[in-house]
């Protein structure tokens, strides 16, 4: 101890005082904000508790309001395993439609290019099999008009749901919510744009494809989170009762499922007038006919006279030119002017331009294939005898005898496909011709005359009609 009783040692220093002081004041304000912090928590609890005691609005948001006896957890996941076999298919089958224009070749082909990383998967179309096209894209679209009724089906089985009240009563729920609600108008607007485009009435406000391009994967990422969320409820359901013992249950026996958590099944079922049996045997019926009345178009042989779905009065002549087109000659302004006497094939690649005239194309040597036509929209003519110069051979004629693309520009004067670019392999398959001739007669106007594309496995719209110009390139 030092004299007058002060403690011996240093005196503290100021700014030990100050860092006391500091701590303190922290402390004081971590406890204000912790109050403030459990004030907001409590009101916010009270007032969720003060929502969830208002009582639902009229109609569908009540829960008595939806009385089908037979709605429930199993009748849904059955039409659900159906979309979840159904839908990746529709998925895959439309990303390789789109490959098939080559959008990675040329901003010609590419009809979404602000499509960054979506375009992951494009790869270099094959031209073998010749039918491959034909097939996929028949799929594409005649599965997504089958599926229609199971679509229908699972809607009305979860429309409860739509209707859920408190719409949104956390965090995760809203999540929950926001991805139904893109399920749902995705699966919609994928679908009624597809299926008005099969039946070629363009009322897009843009270009369908890539309408249809982004609105299948906002669709695709709300139905792979929609899957991961319910698939365990999903077999479970499927698990609780048999699919044999469903379909024998008759009208009598027919009985509500057991409450569950999702609120499918009605909290006050009236008497049943219809089996899950009916249901889903009408939902398969209505799958079936639309089969029926959609796969001939691109099936082809005598299914095709059943196709009732698909675009009628589109034959625009009769004999050898009466297969199938999309659009007439002066649909898209192409006159006999334009194609007249006037009308000359250019060739440009190496060295000066070769120009030749339709007679004089006429008299070098010609080669023939069989190959059909097939298009976007799903329908496609049988295999036609197609007959001109091999792209192999101009590609010769023009200097070029490797040329890896092909710059294609018709006389059209308008339309999203007056230039397409087509790839190495598809020049020199030996099937793939300038087109002069088809089934033994001259090419019709509206069938592209005087000289049009058709490549193996090639979409139709890009079998460019009423050729001029022919840029090879490298």
């Amino acid at each position: 101890m030092a004299s007058g009783g002060r403690p011996s040692g240093p005196a503290p220093s100021d700014g030990s005082r100050f860092r006391r002081s500091d701590g303190k004041r922290g402390r004081a304000r971590r406890e204000r904000v912790d109050a403030a912090v459990a004030v907001v928590a409590a009101r916010t609890r009270a007032a969720a508790r003060r929502i969830g005691q208002v009582p639902p609005p009229p109609g569908p948001f009540r829960p008595g309001f939806w009385r089908s006896p037979i709605r429930g957890p199993w009748l849904t996941s059955v039409f659900g395993l159906l979309l979840l076999i159904g839908i990746p298919l529709l998925f895959v089958t439309g990303l390789l439609s789109y490959a098939s224009y080559n959008p990675g070749l040329s901003p010609l082909n590419d009809k979404t290019p602000d499509k960054g990383v979506l375009g992951f998967y494009l790869f270099s179309w094959p031209t073998h099999p010749y039918w491959l096209y034909r097939l996929t894209q028949g799929v594409h679209v005649t599965l997504g008009v089958v599926l229609v009724p199971v679509l229908l089906a699972k809607l009305w089985s979860v429309i409860p749901k739509l209707f859920e009240w408190l719409p949104v009563r956390s965090v995760a729920h809203g999540l929950e919510r926001l991805s139904l609600l893109m399920l749902v108008g995705g699966v919609i607007f994928e679908f009624v744009t597809g299926i008005l485009n099969i039946q070629l009435y363009y009322v897009f406000p843009g270009s369908f494809y890539r309408l249809h391009f982004y609105g299948a994967w906002v669709f695709i990422a709300a139905f792979i989170v929609h899957v991961c969320l319910k698939l365990g409820r999903m077999t479970r359901a499927l698990r609780s009762r048999s699919l044999t013992a469903e379909l024998r249950t008759d009208l009598a026996h027919t009985r509500p499922e057991p409450p569950d958590p999702d609120g499918l099944v009605a909290a006050a079922p009236a008497p049943a007038t219809m089996t899950r049996r009916g249901a889903v045997g009408m939902v398969g019926a209505g799958s079936l006919l639309l089969l029926v009345v959609t796969a001939g178009q691109s099936i082809g042989g005598r299914l095709r006279s059943t196709a009732l779905l698909a675009p009628h009065n589109r034959d625009p002549d009769s004999g050898p030119n009466s297969f199938q087109i999309n659009k007439t000659a002066a649909a898209v302004g192409v006159t006999p002017a334009l194609v007249g006497p006037t009308w000359r094939l250019e060739i440009h690649g190496h060295g000066p331009a070769r120009v030749f005239t339709r007679e004089q194309l006429l008299t070098m040597p010609q080669q023939a294939a069989a190959l059909p036509i097939a298009c976007v929209e799903g329908w496609s003519t049988d295999d036609q005898h197609w007959s001109g110069l091999r792209l192999a051979d101009l590609a010769a004629e023009a200097g070029m005898p490797g040329a890896g693309s092909v710059l294609v520009e018709s006389v059209q004067p308008r339309g999203p496909f007056t230039k397409v670019v087509l790839r190495g392999n598809q020049i020199h398959d030996l099937r793939a011709l300038l087109a002069l001739r088809v089934n033994g007669a001259d090419l019709s106007l509206d069938h592209g005359y005087p000289a049009r594309v058709i490549v193996p496995a090639n979409p139709g719209v890009n079998n460019t009609k009423w050729v001029h110009r022919l840029t090879f390139r490298t």
